[in-house]
């Protein structure tokens, strides 16, 4: 969808240092950057900082970082609202003078008075001012608020690409405060000011924020500046069908790294929450580029559910890059506080990616089929591996590490003197198998036994071998 007079896509995500970047605000920044890349337009940051009490550093750098980790790269520097403050009044006050606002001196505790006589009488508790008429020779040498001077009669109709139009009587909307009586601008003034400023083309954000669109429409009207193409899109709910909270796990987007799930699993999931490319459910973000577009995103709420996620990022695990794995793997590491890898173990692991990827669903899944390549001799068992390995069991493996001395270490010769010892011990391969796993791996659950194997390499295997030999029950 082009935008105002078919200008450059522009978009922005715009949050405010408060906390940490939840998934509704990830999920925001990933449509507007979806968007942006799909016309080839531009994906702008702003913070909005304008809430200095409640606005900290540590909060933005948490925003940075999450935004780092999804892989969504912003173009220009990142914009500080609060830096435009004056900027900001320097537009309320050439709507002052314009006729477009007006000076309301109104004390707090007379709207509030004002307020409570509404509410005990059963009328609306709108507050009009009694100085959106007053002659300015009336007006009192006393501290005043800019209000906006919005329409009485008719309605304000939002054309919003997602939810369709949406009308707002202008009776039920108030003359808005654009500067307070100590001279800071309010919020919605600011965002107005700076969406224009930054030519942004396009506000995607969440429907919460639609009844505020009906209230900044008014701004831009006042200042004769073309309308962004609005798209309110439905906030994400839990499983329950309530909106998201921390009962349901809402997390901090920090925190989905810390659990290891991969960046481009979370993307293509975000994707899927509230966006739809007809039944397709995994894809890369070429393809999400390619498909993006406000029509695909629905009405209705998305529900959160850990378990479709989890298994499109096994699908993106298993058809990752191997390099691209590690790498990324070692970032999850140092999230979660986890001791780094060896460069001994960088290199086993680059080594095994190809047969610990297939089903892992996370990184602590795949660390933990790692184990055989990250651990060392003498391998620790676990409780089901440690039962594996009687005396039975110990002396096969005694009587198979001689066979395996002369083979030729690839996938065909190891197969074929499994086999042909199995048969001499008048058994199956399957009833190897455990006893196998335990000596290499210390564990009852492992990729298959030939690539552990494989990638351990001949002298590494046998040793292994012949210590679980050895072993005594009680070693």
């Amino acid at each position: 969808m082009p935008g105002p007079a078919d200008t450059p896509v522009v978009t922005r995500f715009a949050p405010s240092p408060t906390g940490y970047l939840h998934i509704g605000g990830a999920r925001t920044a990933l449509f507007n950057w979806l968007f942006a890349r799909h016309h080839g337009g531009t994906f702008l940051l702003r913070i909005e900082d304008t809430d200095r009490a409640r606005s900290t550093p540590q909060a933005t750098e948490a925003i940075l970082k999450g935004l780092d980790w999804l892989g969504l790269d912003h173009d220009g520097e990142v914009v500080s609202q609060f830096d435009r403050h004056q900027r900001h009044a320097q537009v309320a006050r050439q709507m002052l003078e314009a006729g477009r606002a007006y000076k309301c001196f109104a004390t707090q505790d007379e709207i509030e008075a004002f307020r409570e006589a509404a509410r005990a009488e059963g009328r609306s508790t709108l507050f009009r001012s009694p100085w959106r008429d007053a002659d300015p020779a009336s007006h009192p040498d006393a501290p005043y608020a800019i209000r906006l001077r919005t329409p009485e009669t008719g309605a304000t109709v939002i054309r919003d690409a997602v939810q369709g139009d949406v009308t707002i009587r202008n009776d039920q909307l108030d003359d808005m405060v654009l500067l307070r009586s100590d001279g800071t601008p309010v919020y919605m003034l600011a965002v107005v000011v700076d969406d224009h400023d930054m030519g942004v083309t396009h506000v995607i954000r969440g429907d919460d924020h639609l009844n505020n669109a009906a209230r900044q429409m008014g701004i831009y009207t006042a200042m004769g500046w073309d309308l962004p193409v609005y798209a309110h899109i439905p906030l994400i709910h839990g499983p329950d069908g309530k909106k998201l909270s921390k009962r349901h796990g809402s997390l901090g987007v920090d925190e989905y790294q810390k659990m290891g799930y991969p960046a481009a699993g979370m993307r293509n999931y975000l994707a899927r929450l509230g966006w739809s490319h007809g039944d397709d459910e995994f894809f890369t973000d070429a393809q999400a580029i390619e498909w993006f577009g406000l029509e695909g995103i629905g009405k209705s709420p998305a529900r959160f559910d850990f378990k479709k996620l989890e298994n499109l990022c096994g699908q993106h695990i298993a058809t990752a890059d191997d390099a691209a794995l590690l790498h990324e793997l070692m970032a999850y590491l140092d999230a979660a506080g986890l001791p780094p890898l060896t460069p001994t173990q960088q290199d086993g692991l680059g080594r095994a990616m190809y047969c610990l990827k297939e089903r892992a669903r996370t990184f602590p899944e795949l660390i933990e089929k790692a184990h055989f390549v990250l651990t060392k001799r003498p391998v620790e068992m676990d409780e089901r591996a440690a039962s594996a390995l009687d005396t039975v069991s110990r002396g096969i493996l005694a009587a198979l590490t001689p066979q395996l001395q002369n083979a030729s270490w690839n996938r065909d010769d190891l197969e074929d003197v499994m086999t042909r010892f199995a048969e001499a011990q008048s058994t199956k391969f399957g009833k190897l198998a455990g006893p196998l796993r335990a000596a290499l791996a210390g564990r009852s659950v492992t990729p298959s036994v030939y690539d552990m194997m494989l990638v351990l390499g001949r002298d590494e295997t046998l040793a292994r071998l012949t210590e679980a030999a050895a072993a005594g029950p009680d070693a």
